[in-house]
């Protein structure tokens, strides 16, 4: 008994790494607040002038990158997440704004984005708030409710933003060709970067199950069991 004690204090993060994970959630919930605040005020001040991603840009590209430091946590062992799910999660969002939203403004200006940031940020406040208490002390169970039973309708909604936004895209890049390479060439290769949207597109159909599916297994093993569990869920 004492021996899986000492196992489990041995696999538990030391307090630098604690401390790093703390400040990390903790800077992208005042992130995502942010974000959600300049979506509020965008919807709610007539006075506002800027377009939707004009009011969201830089934060949105700041906090929404900064995610791929979440795949390093995987790899290293600071977090018990799954390596490859979390990868599949982080590259879908990157992809989503910086190889469709920054590039193509027929994306930013589309209902895909609208929903996509709404789902984004209500999302990531939750999440991250939870994993922020979750270093330094027991989560509420009105948190571990919300982080999960909300994906079950933000999900679908970020996924189809996601989606719709790489529709308009790869309809620009049709008549644009932007980041497409024609033959002939100099290294004498093609690319086609419509058709690298299309494939991207159309992977969310097996991938955005097994994601989805992954979650509805997650909510059953935290908040599924008797309270007492609950508090202690990781």
């Amino acid at each position: 008994m004492a021996g899986k004690t000492a196992k489990k204090a041995d696999q538990s993060p030391g307090l630098f790494v604690k401390s790093y994970l703390f400040v990390y959630n903790f800077a992208q919930v005042i992130g995502w607040s942010y974000i959600l605040f300049l979506v509020l005020n965008h919807y709610f001040m007539p006075m506002n002038s800027k377009t939707l991603w004009e009011s969201v840009r830089l934060p949105l590209i700041i906090f929404q990158n900064a995610a791929v430091l979440e795949i390093l946590h995987a790899a290293l062992g600071f977090v018990h997440s799954n390596v490859l799910i979390t990868t599949l999660q982080v590259f879908s969002r990157v992809m989503a704004v910086c190889g469709v939203l920054i590039p193509f403004e027929e994306s930013q200006q589309s209902f895909g984005f609208v929903f996509l940031i709404f789902a984004w940020t209500i999302t990531e406040i939750i999440r991250y708030s939870y994993y922020a208490i979750n270093i330094v002390g027991n989560v509420p169970y009105f948190i571990i409710w919300c982080r999960y039973t909300f994906f079950i309708i933000l999900y679908p909604i970020g996924a189809s933003g996601e989606v719709i936004s790489m529709y308009y895209a790869q309809d620009s890049v049709a008549h644009s060709k932007m980041f497409t390479v024609e033959m002939p060439n100099i290294l004498n290769v093609t690319f086609s970067y419509r058709y690298f949207l299309l494939i991207n597109m159309f992977l969310y159909l097996p991938l955005f199950p097994q994601m989805y599916l992954h979650m509805f297994a997650q909510r059953r093993k935290i908040i599924g069991g008797i309270p007492s569990k609950k508090t202690k869920a990781n």
